[in-house]
């Protein structure tokens, strides 16, 4: 389960760093428990749940902004594991991870109570809210002198130091502006998958994901992003490349929601709606893409 940092912009309460919010966590769930009580209260943190429900849980991740869904992929005897986050104003990222070591939620209670910190070692920390992917989150605001321009501040200095050493790398951070001919501006992203099918080759191995809209004031309708990058040896951020698509979605908007797979990664389903408005019913489309 992932959770938002539940603030408004830059959360501002820092409830993402928090141990004891629920807030900007990627939890595990231990299904196999039965947890049905009457009438659960509305909570904010983990000390506030019934304990029942407190022995299910465990954090995998903090400093998470708004993940936009988890993939998994199956590497021998292990799982890959890949997440989204949607970025403020600068960068949208993708994470991936392989080992984790999640700290149940009973023993960040008891840290709590003793004023003491668990042990952070191989726990996850996507960074936020000191930074913002692979960079230290700024707030951006107009250039007086230069109107075509912007002026970008680091906003949280201090936790971006104390969080740069915990903080897990991202795979790779593409940008809401970018004026580079073959990239594209980015909105949101909203779905990451690996791909490990043979009907696309150049795609073979590569993480495939899609961006809500391109940011074009001259483009009308919209049209969504799709596009993939490949997980380096060396861990390192990489660049990504963008896929074009001959689809002719004709005048509508094609705003891509979603992005999915079958059971053995070798299919790639796109989802497609023609509204923001979530009173436009019956606009959206599942595509398969394909070569």
């Amino acid at each position: 389960m992932t959770t938002g940092d539940g603030g408004s912009g830059y959360d501002p309460f820092n409830l993402s760093q928090d141990d004891m919010e629920i807030a900007g966590k990627i939890i595990e769930i231990d299904v196999g428990k039965n947890t049905f009580i009457d009438n659960p209260p509305v909570v904010t943190r983990f000390n506030e749940l019934p304990v029942p429900i407190q022995e299910t849980l465990t954090v995998i991740a903090k400093g998470v902004r708004n993940i936009t869904g988890i993939s998994f992929q199956r590497f021998y005897n292990q799982y890959i594991k890949y997440a989204g986050n949607v970025g403020q104003d600068l960068v949208e990222s993708i994470f991936s991870f392989i080992h984790y070591k999640p700290i149940p939620v009973t023993l960040l209670i008891h840290a709590s109570l003793m004023k003491s910190e668990p042990d952070h070692e191989g726990f996850i920390n996507f960074g936020w809210r000191g930074w913002e992917g692979a960079f230290p989150t700024s707030t951006i605001t107009g250039c007086s002198a230069n109107p075509t321009l912007n002026e970008k501040t680091i906003a949280y200095y201090d936790e971006a130091v104390k969080t740069s050493v915990r903080r897990l790398q991202p795979l790779t951070s593409y940008f809401h502006e970018d004026r580079r001919t073959d990239k594209f501006g980015a909105t949101a992203l909203t779905g990451v998958q690996p791909y490990m099918g043979n009907e696309i080759p150049e795609l073979r191995g590569n993480v495939v994901f899609t961006d809500l809209a391109r940011k074009k004031e001259s483009q009308l309708p919209v049209r969504g992003a799709l596009a993939y990058t490949r997980v380096r040896t060396d861990c390192k951020l990489n660049d990504f490349s963008v896929i074009e698509t001959d689809y002719n979605f004709g005048s509508q908007s094609a705003y891509y929601v979603s992005l999915g797979t079958n059971l053995n990664q070798t299919k790639l389903y796109l989802g497609v709606y023609g509204s923001m408005k979530v009173t436009d019913f019956n606009q959206g489309t599942v595509f398969e893409i394909v070569p």
